[in-house]
């Protein structure tokens, strides 16, 4: 074997580095999407990694205040934009079935419906904030709430960025663009997956 023939393998042998999505990112030549993306959603999962492990922290330092405020929220309203957010990112995996396909009006019609089920999880949410703050239920009230906060505002942000994201891949709808913003978007639905149980649930 010639060694032009070789550096066009990788070391496991077989696949041809130039019929990887993106050559010369080294583990990240095989994922689709723009890679830098990619950087982004490991920087981001790394920082909620470590907000959960501070709020790990904190409540085993009184497992009592986390639960007691913990019976305060409203798991339903957690579990209904659960399902919606889910369900959003379901419709997402379609619409990239669908571009691959090169039925580019019925991927940008799922795209459609992922926005619009991305933008009832913001108004779920935002009732569920009005709801609390009404109560005399604050950031301040306590640390617990604090984290309630904290993670799911930050959450928040990330969703609304995601449905940025997906208006503007609805207007300019390729492999590669809808690839990359679909990779945001199921990182926004892997957060929540982890956040809801353990800010609704966990006891």
């Amino acid at each position: 074997m010639s060694s032009d023939t070789s550096a066009q393998r990788l070391p496991s042998g077989g696949l041809m580095r130039r019929d990887l999505p993106n050559p010369g990112w080294g583990p990240l030549s095989a994922l689709p999407g723009n890679p830098l993306m990619w950087v982004l959603i490991l920087s981001e999962m790394l920082v909620f990694t470590a907000f959960f492990a501070l709020y790990a922290g904190q409540r085993a330092l009184d497992p009592a205040l986390f639960t007691a405020s913990q019976q305060q929220l409203d798991p339903v309203l957690g579990g209904l934009n659960t399902l919606v957010l889910l369900t959003s990112g379901l419709f997402v995996a379609f619409a990239v079935e669908a571009i691959s396909a090169k039925r580019i009006q019925r991927s940008r019609q799922w795209l459609g419906a992922a926005i619009l089920l991305g933008l009832l999880f913001c108004v779920i949410k935002v009732v569920e904030y009005t709801s609390k703050f009404a109560a005399g239920i604050t950031p301040e009230t306590n640390v617990f709430f604090g984290f309630y906060y904290g993670l799911t505002a930050f959450h928040f942000a990330h969703v609304v960025f995601g449905l940025a994201l997906l208006g503007l891949v609805s207007w300019r709808t390729s492999i590669e663009n809808l690839e990359t913003a679909a990779a945001f978007w199921h990182m926004v639905d892997l957060i929540w997956i982890l956040l809801y149980p353990l800010i609704y649930l966990l006891r």
